[in-house]
C-alpha cells in the first residue's frame, strides 16, 4: 500500500468523541479547509497510519456534507465514524463497543390511512473491512490500550440513524424502530449520512464504532450523569484506532505492500500472448509491479522537466496527505525551483541540478515513495552526464 493510502479520515460528532480519538494520535497539525472546516492530521504512535480528524456536529445532513468533504480533500483507505450511541437490547452493557454491519436510515417512510410504511435505505459494512473488524476484536490486543481493568465486549450488528435523540423505550418512535428495525442493536443521528457519502465515492470503506453510553429508555439523563459518554467514547475511539493501524497495514485485495497504481491483475496460468501478423509478443509474465521497461524504449531521452514535473506532483500530495511539514514542504518546493531552472538553462547536470536534487532527497527522507523517486532521478541525471 502506497503512503498516500495510509491515511483514514475519522469523523465525530461530539467534541467528547473528538478528543477520545484526539488523545491517542501524535504530531498533530491543522489542516483548514477553503470553506472554513477544520481537520487535524496526526499519526498513531509512531506508524506510516496517518489520521485525517474532523468534527461534523449532530444529525445526518451535516455528516454527509463533511464527510463528502473529507473524502475529497484526503483520498483515504477508509473512513471511521467514531462516537456514542444508545443501546437497544440490555445484553449490550453500557461501555460496551458497537461495530456497525449495518446501517438504517429509519426516517425513510409513507404515510397511508393505515399507518406509517417504512421505507428504509441500508448500507452494509463492506466485507474486508468487516473481517478486520472481527479480527481486532478477537485479538483483544487493542485493550491494553483502555487502562481499565474490565474490557468492553465487542458487538456486531445494525444501528439505527434518524434525526432525533430517543430516550423512551414505550414512545411512538420506540415502538417504531421496535416493529420496523427489530435487528438494530444501538440508535444514533449521524451514520447514515456517513454512509451515503462513503457509498457515493465509489464504495470507499465506512465502518462505524460506536460506544454505548445509554439504553435509549428514559435513563439517559442518569447514565449522562455517570460520565458515561466520555468512558463509552474512549472505549469507542481506542478500538477505531486498532482498526485503523489494521486497515492500513492488510493493503488491498490481499497484496500488502503493493503500491496501488503498481498493481496489475494476475494472468492466468497456462495464459499465451499470441502475435500475428508483424507484431510480436514483448514480454510474458504473470503479474508485473513497478515500471518496466524493455527492449528499445530503454534508449529513449529521459524528459527531465517531466521528471521534476512529476517530483512537485508527488511533493504536493505528500504536503497534502500530512507526511510534510510547512517548513520541509517549502524548503523542497524551493529545491525543486532550482531544480527546474537548471534544466531550462541547460546548466552542467553534475553541478546545480544534481545539487538541488540530493537536498531534496535529503528533505523527503521520511517519504519513501518520493525519496525513492528522487533518487531515480539523480541515477538518470548522472547517467545523461
Amino acid at each position: 500500500m502506497s503512503p498516500s493510502s495510509r491515511l483514514v479520515v475519522f469523523l465525530t460528532a461530539l467534541n467528547l468523541e473528538y478528543e477520545a480519538v484526539r488523545s491517542q494520535l501524535s504530531d498533530l497539525r491543522v489542516r483548514r479547509h477553503p470553506a472554513g472546516t477544520r481537520f487535524e492530521l496526526g499519526r498513531i504512535d509512531q506508524t506510516d497510519c496517518r489520521v485525517a480528524l474532523g468534527l461534523v456536529g449532530k444529525g445526518n445532513h451535516p455528516a454527509a456534507v463533511l464527510a463528502e468533504r473529507a473524502i475529497a480533500e484526503f483520498s483515504p483507505v477508509a473512513v471511521l465514524f467514531v462516537g456514542v450511541a444508545g443501546g437497544l437490547w440490555p445484553d449490550i452493557q453500557l461501555g460496551d463497543v458497537v461495530v456497525a454491519s449495518k446501517i438504517y436510515a429509519y426516517h425513510g417512510g409513507t404515510s397511508e390511512d393505515d399507518g406509517l410504511k417504512a421505507r428504509p435505505k441500508a448500507w452494509e459494512i463492506p466485507h474486508e473491512a468487516d473481517q478486520i473488524a472481527h479480527h481486532v476484536a478477537r485479538s483483544t490486543t487493542w485493550h491494553g490500550a483502555l487502562r481499565t481493568g474490565l474490557a468492553p465486549a465487542v458487538h456486531f450488528g445494525p444501528i439505527a440513524a434518524g434525526e432525533i435523540v430517543q430516550d423512551s423505550a414505550i414512545s411512538e418512535q420506540a415502538r417504531w424502530i421496535r416493529k420496523h428495525y427489530n435487528d438494530a442493536v444501538a440508535i444514533e443521528m449521524e451514520a447514515a449520512g456517513v454512509a451515503q457519502a462513503g457509498h457515493l465515492n465509489r464504495a470507499l470503506p465506512v465502518v462505524v464504532i460506536r460506544g454505548i453510553s445509554d439504553h435509549a429508555d428514559g435513563s439517559k439523563l442518569a447514565s449522562d450523569g455517570q460520565r458515561w459518554q466520555p468512558k463509552a467514547a474512549r472505549n469507542a475511539a481506542t478500538f477505531a484506532i486498532a482498526l485503523a493501524r489494521e486497515l492500513t497495514n492488510d493493503g488491498p485485495a490481499g497484496q500488502p505492500g503493493v503500491p496501488d497504481g503498481d498493481r496489475s491483475p494476475a494472468m492466468p496460468v497456462g495464459t499465451r500472448n499470441l502475435a500475428t501478423g508483424n507484431a510480436s509478443v514483448g514480454v510474458q509474465a504473470g503479474q508485473i509491479y513497478g515500471n518496466v521497461t524493455i527492449g528499445a524504449d530503454a534508449e529513449q531521452p529521459v524528459d527531465l522537466m517531466a521528471s521534476i514535473a512529476d517530483l512537485r506532483t508527488r511533493l504536493r500530495l505528500a504536503h497534502r496527505d500530512g507526511r510534510l511539514d510547512e517548513a520541509t514542504y517549502a524548503a523542497a518546493e524551493s529545491e525543486l525551483d532550482a531544480a527546474t531552472r537548471c534544466v531550462s538553462a541547460n546548466a552542467p547536470r553534475t553541478g546545480g541540478l544534481l545539487v538541488a536534487l540530493k537536498r531534496l532527497r535529503g528533505l523527503t527522507s521520511d517519504v519513501a515513495d518520493l525519496a525513492g523517486r528522487v533518487a531515480s532521478t539523480m541515477a538518470v541525471v548522472r547517467r545523461m552526464s
